[in-house]
């Protein structure tokens, strides 16, 4: 038997983009950046002026955000 509850209860689903370069921050993209806010568990604010201090290669903005020191690589 056909159940008519279901019909209209589409589940949607949203999926997050991944950044295409996962070792470099795309500042001009806002799903980078809003995924690399979530990566890093930053503000916007906190994730642009890492990014304006040590440049856009996120594992020196991860360790700049963690407090380590940043290692040449």
């Amino acid at each position: 038997m056909y159940d008519k509850k279901w019909e209209h209860k589409a589940m949607a689903y949203v999926f997050e983009s991944v950044p295409a370069d996962r070792g470099l921050i795309d500042l001009n993209d806002p799903r980078e950046v809003s995924w690399w806010r979530k990566r890093f568990g930053c503000s916007e604010d906190q994730l642009r002026r890492a990014v304006a201090q040590v440049g856009n290669s996120a594992a020196k903005v991860e360790q700049l955000l963690d407090g380590k020191d940043i290692l040449a690589l």
